[in-house]
């Protein structure tokens, strides 16, 4: 069961957080980010992303909010290093990713940065397990400890009867399980998750949130995701709502 006693220690503010739960410093701070891409319109260029401060602190399950359109995506893929700022620093795990080059992102990501996807990603002829093990191969984790590490991450989001079935064979909870547990397999320490819970439905994507509580605890790791569903925003640690490419004001 999710944990509905949180929503009391739930926080919505445009501000970084000055410290954590546990005290511990931030594993990633954003400072003054700012991302426009070309446009053909008026001034040639579309600002996204306006002006971002924001800190993800260990242990942590954080939502990004707001509408279609208003940064939320962009922001990610630049906490995930998929995309670089116009301006403004990230500095992850000490390290300043925001002037990172792309070997040097990818390999960050292998390592430390697991990503979650509305359309879950999955490989259509694969099985659960198959799918977890292809997430341990490419990120160069030793064939001897495929068994255990698949078995333990399907285990760990309520798979362990279904390892072997295909994604057309599961519900769309299910796959966003075996998403869930393809993402941590390889032991990241910052999990990114593009509105996981949008094409399920409320008991749905309330499992998927205690699954996310779950793994917090049990892999160490800190979560950030997008959402525009209000009904699971209660189980966050913080809360940042954007509008318009900014935070908004309390």
């Amino acid at each position: 069961m999710i944990n509905w006693a949180r929503a009391a220690n739930r926080k919505t503010s445009p501000e970084p957080q000055t410290q954590s739960t546990d005290g511990s410093k931030p594993i990633l701070t954003v400072s003054g980010v700012e991302r426009s891409f070309p446009f053909t319109g008026a001034g040639g260029q579309l600002h996204v992303l306006k002006g971002i401060d924001m800190a993800l602190y260990p242990l942590q399950l954080v939502m990004l909010k707001g509408r279609s359109g208003s940064g939320k995506t962009t922001l990610l893929n630049l906490l995930g290093g998929l995309d670089q700022p116009n301006k403004g620093e990230i500095i992850f795990l000490d390290q300043p990713f925001h002037k990172a080059g792309d070997d040097k992102r990818t390999q960050i990501r292998r390592k430390e940065i697991g990503f979650i996807f509305q359309s879950y990603a999955l490989m259509p002829l694969l099985s659960a397990w198959e799918n977890v093990e292809l997430a341990l191969r490419m990120a160069g984790v030793p064939r001897s400890q495929w068994k255990q590490r698949v078995t333990h991450c399907l285990e760990l989001v309520g798979l362990s009867k279904r390892m072997h079935h295909r994604p057309f064979e599961l519900s769309g909870g299910e796959q966003q399980r075996v998403a869930i547990a393809k993402a941590i397999a390889h032991k990241p320490c910052l999990l990114l998750a593009d509105e996981p819970t949008a094409e399920l439905d409320s008991q749905m994507g309330a499992q998927v949130m205690s699954v996310f509580r779950d793994i917090i605890t049990t892999e160490q790791v800190t979560i950030c995701m997008t959402t525009h569903d209000p009904t699971i925003m209660e189980v966050a640690d913080h809360v940042f709502e954007m509008v318009d490419g900014k935070f908004a004001s309390k």
